[in-house]
């Protein structure tokens, strides 16, 4: 495959060795984990639609609410420009960006399901004060709370769930966190549907009922495994082994557990895991999964569509339920493309699903700004059938996004980072991802008023952009087990003579 490189199964060393079975106990296990996404998702859904109810506006934008108001030309793209109500949004992703170095020491010494227990409880802390909120400073303060869960959440889930899972299925398992994700953004939009109703407090019982998956998400944590992996790389050996033969459902696991030790083995030597992820024969993992992919995850747009769905299609004409109505569209769209990509991804691969989805992507996005340049601006409301046509593309779109760069954004990194750099390097993932969706939250609706449509076309350029990366530089990662992912730099046409140089050099 051009610009892909791969590595045949006869290559890897012990993987054919591997056995399991699907058993009740990581099924429980996984389901318990990947709640941490539906506590991703739940706020992504909430608060655009709470951003768009009149009672939170009037409230704590006073000044947003009358611009909302008037129908005037100059405001169709701009009636939602302010940056403290933005601040609402991005400030839980900056707290985030900043908790996850904090995640990933207690990730890496405390074990992964540490990490989650400690992000249910700060999204608890969070929900509530939110909720309570009777100034502004209360609702930044209760984001930060919510960020930092959010931050060891994310941090710890996707490695969680990468480890638990056998190689030949752990692209749908890893994905169940991306399925949680969608399943919290769509009940948080029908939430709002139905709370907007309520004066003057629906707002408030959007907001507070964040709790509910917080609780789940905690209370689930005290009965979970540690991970196998985690374990070894702790000295914890018996236990380790114990837990790997449970979620495997086999005493035959010596092939996969001599993986686990070598591997810690070699984690145990690296004092300084984020230091070690600089090295040369890491680049691939650093450019790729550290930076690569996380950034451009945000820079598809799409999270501008979650954060403010009811927001774009209140500017685009549509009254206030039928914007939520619409948001509510769009995140069903979300989870049946999560439902596609955990069918599919390890029969078709990562790369597939990047580049095919891709391409659909630029074509929807070109769609909406050819739209909104001939029909919208002229200070009054679309017409119906235009309407209806940009909510089928945008659904369209996220259909694409949720079976490509949604959860590939998140299962792609946390397989490839060798077991010394694991939590070091999902670290930077998190970090990097939430500062790009914390910029694009914070820039988004001041983009949108300067740019009017040409701010889809910019999505667009650069998910062109992002797809020449994937085809050029991402090697096929399906199947292959995430001890031995390594062998895939080692025979790519590009990241070999980074990785082999250093091997020759030592």
């Amino acid at each position: 495959m051009a610009g892909g490189g791969f590595v045949e199964a006869g290559q890897l060393k012990r993987a054919h060795l591997y056995e399991y079975r699907i058993t009740g106990y990581f099924v429980f296990a996984c389901i318990v984990a990947a709640l941490g996404g539906s506590l991703f998702g739940y706020d992504l859904g909430v608060s655009g639609g709470v951003t768009s109810m009149d009672d939170f506006l009037k409230e704590f934008f006073p000044k947003v609410y009358r611009r909302k108001q008037a129908h005037l030309n100059e405001t169709d793209y701009c009636k939602y420009d302010n940056q403290i109500l933005t601040l609402f949004t991005s400030s839980l992703y900056f707290a985030g960006l900043v908790s996850t170095f904090a995640a990933s020491h207690v990730t890496r010494r405390k074990g992964r399901r540490a990490s989650i227990i400690v992000g249910s409880i700060s999204f608890f802390l969070g929900a509530v004060l939110n909720a309570a909120a009777v100034n502004i400073w209360m609702l930044i303060i209760g984001r930060i709370f919510l960020g930092c869960g959010i931050g060891f959440g994310n941090q710890a889930v996707p490695l969680y769930l990468s480890e638990m899972a056998p190689a030949k299925i752990r692209g749908a398992v890893n994905q169940l966190f991306q399925l949680t994700t969608c399943l919290g953004i769509l009940i948080a939009n029908l939430i709002n549907y139905g709370t907007e109703k309520i004066h003057p407090w629906g707002w408030r019982l959007s907001l507070g009922l964040a709790t509910v998956p917080a609780v789940l998400m905690f209370v689930g944590g005290l009965f979970l495994p540690e991970t196998p992996n985690s374990l070894v790389e702790q000295g914890r050996m018996d236990e380790g082994r114990k837990v790997l033969e449970k979620v495997r459902g086999t005493k035959n696991v010596d092939a996969e557990f001599e993986d686990l030790i070598e591997a810690s083995e070699a984690a145990r030597a690296i004092k300084d895991p984020f230091r070690n992820l600089l090295r040369r024969k890491n680049r691939p993992q650093l450019v790729i999964g550290a930076l690569g992919i996380p950034a451009f995850q945000q820079l598809t747009g799409m999270n501008s569509i979650l954060f403010y769905a009811p927001v774009i299609f209140q500017s685009l004409g549509f009254g206030a339920g039928a914007s939520l109505y619409s948001s509510a569209l769009t995140s069903s769209a979300l989870v049946i493309a999560a439902l596609i990509s955990m069918a599919f991804v390890d029969k078709f691969g990562r790369r597939a699903f990047f580049l095919e989805a891709g391409t659909e992507m630029i074509c929807y996005l070109v769609a909406v700004a050819i739209t909104l340049a001939l029909k919208f601006g002229q200070g009054v409301e679309l017409p119906k059938g235009i309407g209806v046509f940009l909510v089928i593309i945008i659904c369209l779109f996220v259909l694409a996004y949720g079976r490509s760069w949604g959860p590939l954004g998140w299962l792609v990194p946390s397989e490839i980072f060798p077991l010394e750099t694991r939590s070091a390097g999902q670290s930077m993932v998190v970090c990097v991802n939430l500062f790009f969706t914390a910029l694009i939250a914070q820039c988004f609706l001041a983009s949108l008023c300067h740019l009017k449509y040409g701010i889809f076309l910019l999505f667009a350029g650069l998910i062109l952009i992002m797809s020449c990366f994937i085809f050029f530089l991402l090697p096929e990662t399906k199947q292959v087990p995430i001890e031995e992912v390594y062998l895939l730099w080692q025979n790519h046409w590009f990241w070999k003579k980074y990785v082999n140089d250093e091997h020759s050099s030592t």
